[in-house]
């Protein structure tokens, strides 16, 4: 979340603080103000142009325009009157988010995406509202440039305090257990608003326990829009509850299938749809790709002032869902394999899906650091992203970075603003080996960011969680004590390439072969002697790799939206060659 969103989220958390009140109490509240761009006034004429396929009508004090969990509702714009954002309406921990006057609009980013809304909205004062189906504002939105960034734009900032401020859904349960970790990561990596009760630190999450009759073995418990109840749900429970959209087996052959929704993929997924082909994008966690955890890119072209990774990401969704993209979150690949004139692709969630053509896509995770109880602490301490649900955990605690590269800068510098101190462990001499000058320039000028250069970690320090490390300087062989209570590591990267059983070449590192790097085996390619292999092409005519995935490709964001794009054209190179 940007550091206007977190003053604006601070700013809602004040109201929010107001506790549980009635319409009457409402009736003297005052309009949140608008000072980063989440809440902002339409124009006559781009109420107008809403008000041509919408529907005006009056609106009572009381009157619930849509509830906690609801799984679609209209676009509303208030033009007389007011309007409460409340999550948890009518219960006795309701929390009351912010207050819209005419000429604002009601809703967040559930609007273009399709998921469940995660609060109320209720009329504080009698008035008029306008209220327009989803699918039309979804058509304005792609025709109309200015009235479409001004609602996506207020629409992302809005998740981002959502975020902020730990509205949507519940996680309860044990700092200890894999699975909150699992359950806390995948809300974080699909930006979905939520917060953490931790069993061992919080009285009353126990409490709650004990009145709803969960023994904690059954935990960590979901709470969805204050009533419905996951225990320990697969990811893919929680996905289908909130409302992601999931992999639906194809009636026919689709033409493109993009496997990993990282920056390559989204980037396949838009020009492809874009193009006319009928194109179905999967990921195995989450939309964005480990970009999609960063928390500004400031050296991506068109952004002078830097994009955060969930942005990037939800901007391209949203942008190839337009062109009649269809995404399936999660849903991860177990095979690929030849099926008479097509292939199919297995899935973990079901039937497979047959596609022409495939771009392999599914990126690369950061290595695990070689030092004794790595794994011990993973999921409580030890972390391979760095997003604002981990910079929340550690707020006002002493946290080590391990890395040279961007990611790890990239980290360092955001973390920085929630953390006591941030020590970034760096195995070069030189800081600027690796990473761009930007960067160094900022954890230069950021006194809370200590470097030690020529330094690696030889030792976790802690029992449950982690307390610190030890780290040697590998020139001098000195060791030295470090506190820490959280370890980000950003080392290396290892494709995401086991699932493939060998069906295309791969290199020593286990990254994806394409162009004049395959040898192709004996019967693999086409007998005609006027076929060739174009540049991101596997071993398998048909398939294709981008972004990180593939062996000698530039780790970086734009490089990768370069590959998706350049794969697209080549797809329909080899479509038309048959």
């Amino acid at each position: 979340m940007s550091e206007s969103a977190q003053s604006q989220a601070s700013g809602a958390g004040a109201d929010a603080a107001q506790g549980l009140l009635t319409p009457d109490g409402w009736q003297a509240l005052s309009e949140t103000p608008d000072s980063y761009g989440a809440y902002p006034r339409l124009s006559d004429a781009q109420i107008t142009a809403l008000a041509a396929c919408g529907a005006r009508r009056r609106a009572e004090p009381g009157e619930t325009l849509f509830r906690d969990g609801d799984p679609s509702c209209d676009f509303f714009v208030v033009l007389a009157g007011k309007a409460a954002v409340v999550e948890g309406y009518g219960s006795p921990g309701q929390r009351l988010i912010s207050v819209h006057g005419a000429g604002r609009f009601l809703g967040e980013l559930n609007l273009l995406t399709g998921q469940a809304a995660f609060y109320s909205a209720v009329m504080a004062q009698a008035g008029e509202i306008l209220a327009v189906p989803e699918d039309c504002v979804r058509d304005l939105v792609a025709s109309d440039p200015t009235l479409g960034d001004l609602i996506l734009r207020a629409c992302l900032l809005r998740r981002s305090i959502l975020i902020g401020l730990g509205i949507g859904i519940r996680i309860i349960g044990s700092r200890y257990s894999p699975d909150v970790g699992r359950l806390r990561d995948f809300a974080a990596r699909n930006r979905l608003p939520h917060r953490w009760e931790d069993l061992e630190a919080d009285p009353a999450a126990e409490s709650l326990l004990r009145q709803l009759g969960v023994p904690p073995e059954d935990t960590p418990l979901v709470i969805l829009y204050g009533k419905q109840l996951l225990r320990n749900p697969s990811n893919a429970t929680l996905a289908a509850a909130i409302g992601l959209p999931a992999a639906v087996p194809a009636a026919a052959v689709s033409d493109l299938i993009v496997i990993g929704a990282g920056p390559a993929g989204l980037s396949v997924a838009v020009y492809g749809a874009s193009e006319g082909l009928s194109t179905v994008a999967l990921d195995a966690t989450a939309t964005g790709g480990q970009a999609g955890t960063s928390s500004r890119i400031e050296n991506y072209l068109g952004f002078p002032a830097g994009i955060s990774g969930a942005e990037l990401a939800d901007r391209a969704v949203i942008q190839a869902r337009k062109f009649g993209a269809s995404l399936g979150v999660p849903a991860r690949a177990t095979s690929l394999r030849q099926n008479g004139g097509h292939y199919a692709v297995g899935l973990d969630t079901g039937e497979p899906l047959p596609g022409r053509v495939i771009v392999i896509a599914t990126g690369a995770r950061y290595r695990r650091l070689q030092v004794p109880r790595i794994e011990h602490f993973e999921g409580t301490s030890v972390y391979y992203a760095a997003s604002q649900a981990e910079a929340q955990l550690c707020r006002g605690d002493p946290v080590a970075i391990v890395g040279g590269g961007n990611s790890a800068g990239q980290a360092a510098v955001f973390l920085a603003r929630n953390a006591e101190r941030v020590t970034l462990l760096v195995r070069d001499a030189d800081l600027g080996k690796s990473m761009s000058r930007y960067l160094v320039d900022q954890i230069v000028r950021t006194e809370q960011i200590e470097v030690l250069c020529h330094t690696e970690v030889r030792e976790l320090l802690g029992e449950d969680t982690l307390r610190g490390l030890v780290a040697e300087d590998n020139q001098s062989g000195a060791r030295r004590q470090l506190d820490a209570r959280a370890l980000f590591v950003f080392i290396g990267a290892v494709p995401a390439t086991g699932w493939l059983s060998s069906q295309v070449m791969l290199d020593d590192h286990g990254f994806v072969l394409t162009g004049l790097a395959v040898t192709s085996p004996a019967g693999t390619w086409p007998a005609d002697p006027g076929s060739r292999r174009s540049a991101l092409e596997t071993s398998l005519p048909g398939v294709f790799a981008a972004g990180d995935v593939r062996s000698g490709s530039v780790k970086r964001v734009a490089s990768a939206v370069g590959e998706g794009a350049m794969a697209v054209h080549l797809v329909f190179e080899r479509m038309q060659s048959g």
